[in-house]
């Protein structure tokens, strides 16, 4: 190419991004944004600039620096792999199951890293978030059923994370302070949050590294006093093991691990970092690196995962406590098999008050781009903050109240909750893979057939697999003739409409579905 038609290619490409960022500014007025300009980190010097001016492709070679750059959101993703429905996953797991379901843990992990990396690829190729390309692909009637599950899902995640957090307060306090009153104390963290946002993204990000350190900590601490089976251990991550009575445990393994407002919010994370989505190798580099930053933020929370396993493994499994053991006791049983030294209970409870305390503050988090993004609401930071927590504090604080004298009423609650959750997957996984395989929201940056069958089986399999555990709990949870009527009506509904959402997205192919109504069709003759 001449040197005259790389200058014509570079003013072309200059014009075309002037005219992106008008029409993005013009369009920031009156549509709802994950982070303004102001906020995002500028990533690219003048010397790339100078390079990419010639070829928009162009990719920048691997930095060190870069790479700490642009780390941050996929740790404040990784939270939702530790917050204390996870934990409560994990110690379930090994007093009953032993060290039997570390593989699956592994493996549930890696598919919750390839969702994520997908919600990421989403939210850096086309300069917008989930919650806000749903609202555009579907119409509206879709929309808000959407918003609506999304809202449910944080919710109920949002309430198993306060509870969790008011438990490590009672423990901390030595029993001095109530549940209800652990809940109003964490509640406050909408305000602690308004203030770091305040000192910029890498503040935000910087609290969250403690959080998730001090997590770290605890728990490789509980995990070296306890000195489990090293053997044992290995040989649970490496070969698949499972049985009838460890079934509902397997379940609740994978189940915790994907969780709906957590794809809905890494989409959004990711535009922190200034990447103009007009120039592909800006676009390529920005994916590289968020990958192996994801990589490891999820690695390290499967080896904090894997500490707690790994000790409630050693002490309880095949015990009578085994099935007694839920969140609210957990400490109680720790401190009395191992009790002296340095209380482990206190430990447990600060790696508790860790995770309760980052994930409820990620989950605000989520809940401010998901209203946003469905509703193209122009509110103000501490207004939209505070309508998210009020959301979950105020059912929370009810819970609280009713159940805080009850352990078993409040593991009954988890399990109800985790119940909710499971149902919400679909809604964020199907729109995510309907979205990032279509050419023409992402361009160049679709997923190739290959992965998407790869996705899709995954998704697939996660359904499944909480298909399960919806029926398993609803055959010895649901009595009586009415309460029947409406969970099957209601569960009609809700097949429906993800059958719905599979059919629009594409991935059933058009003959398939020819086949189909012809053979519905003759059945119905």
């Amino acid at each position: 190419m001449s040197a005259e038609a790389r200058e014509e290619v570079r003013k072309g490409e200059e014009e075309a991004s002037r005219l992106l960022q008008s029409h993005l500014a013009s369009a920031s007025d009156d549509e709802e944004v994950a982070f303004e300009a102001r906020e995002k980190i500028l990533i690219a010097n003048a010397e790339e600039s100078e390079a990419e001016s010639v070829d928009s492709s162009w990719v920048p070679p691997f930095s060190w620096k870069k790479l700490w750059m642009f780390t941050g959101p996929g740790f404040l993703m990784s939270i939702a792999f530790l917050d204390p429905g996870n934990l409560e996953g994990d110690l379930q797991a090994g007093a009953i199951a032993g060290y039997s379901l570390l593989w699956l843990l592994m493996w549930a992990t890696a598919m919750g890293l390839l969702i994520q990396l997908l919600s990421a690829r989403v939210g850096v190729a086309t300069g917008r978030h989930l919650a806000e390309l749903c609202r555009d692909e579907y119409p509206n009637w879709a929309r808000l059923v959407l918003w609506f599950m999304a809202e449910l899902a944080l919710i109920g995640a949002d309430i198993q994370e306060v509870i969790g957090s008011a438990i490590a307060i009672r423990i901390l306090s030595n029993g001095f302070l109530p549940l209800w009153a652990g809940v109003i104390i964490t509640a406050s963290d909408c305000f602690m949050f308004l203030f770091l946002e305040n000192y910029g993204v890498r503040k935000l990000e910087a609290v969250f590294a403690v959080l998730i350190a001090t997590m770290a900590l605890s728990f490789a601490w509980m995990f070296a006093d306890t000195k489990p089976n090293g053997k044992e251990l290995l040989m649970g991550i490496l070969i698949p093991r499972l049985s009838s009575k460890t079934i509902r445990q397997a379940v609740g393994v994978v189940g915790c691990v994907i969780m709906p407002h957590n794809v809905f919010l890494h989409s959004a994370l990711v535009q922190s970092r200034k990447i103009d989505p007009n120039r592909k190798g800006r676009v390529q580099e920005a994916l590289n690196y968020y990958s192996i930053e994801a990589s490891i933020a999820l690695s390290i929370s499967f080896m904090i995962n894997l500490f707690v396993t790994a000790v409630f493994a050693k002490g309880f499994y095949g015990t009578e406590q085994a099935h007694g053991i839920g969140l609210v006791n957990a400490g109680k049983y720790l401190e009395e098999k191992y009790g002296g030294g340095l209380p482990i209970l206190y430990i447990w409870g600060i790696g508790l008050l860790a995770a309760g305390q980052s994930s409820t503050i990620t989950g605000t988090y989520a809940g401010q781009f998901i209203m946003g993004g469905f509703l193209n609401l122009r509110l103000k930071k501490w207004l939209r903050a505070l309508i998210t927590r009020s959301f979950a504090i105020v059912p929370t604080i009810i819970v609280a109240l009713v159940f805080n004298t009850s352990e078993h009423s409040l593991d009954v609650l988890n399990e109800w909750l985790n119940v909710l959750q499971s149902i919400q997957i679909p809604f964020a996984l199907i729109p995510l893979l309907t979205l990032v395989a279509n050419e023409q929201i992402m361009g160049v940056f679709r997923i190739g057939p290959v992965l998407e069958r790869v996705a899709w089986t995954v998704a697939a399999l996660v359904m499944v697999i909480n298909g399960y555990l919806l029926l398993d709990f609803f055959i010895s949870e649901v009595k009586g003739l009415l309460f029947g009527f409406v969970v099957c009506t209601g569960t009609a509904a809700y097949i429906a409409f993800i059958v719905y959402l599979v059919l629009r997205s594409g991935a059933v192919p058009p003959d398939w579905i020819t086949i189909l109504s012809k053979r519905f069709a003759y059945t119905g003759n």
